[in-house]
């Protein structure tokens, strides 16, 4: 298995920038949005410190918290 070529790391760096573009619109959400409580920094936390896990999980759970 040799390195990757021409098309593959097309691949590679479009599912990077999905995942920069997922993590940077979750994050931009947090902070334009309203919650209640410490929710706010909780999504802050989680999305920072587990960007993909954190990023999806707020796309699932956390919008339907926005106040």
């Amino acid at each position: 298995m040799g390195m990757p070529g021409g098309f593959e790391w097309l691949f590679i760096m479009l599912i990077v920038l999905g995942f920069a573009f997922l993590f940077v619109y979750c994050l931009v959400d947090v902070l334009k949005s309203e919650f209640k409580g410490v929710n706010k920094l909780v999504w802050l936390l989680a999305i920072f410190f587990l960007p993909l896990l954190g990023s999806i999980l707020y796309i699932f759970i956390g919008k339907k918290q926005k106040i």
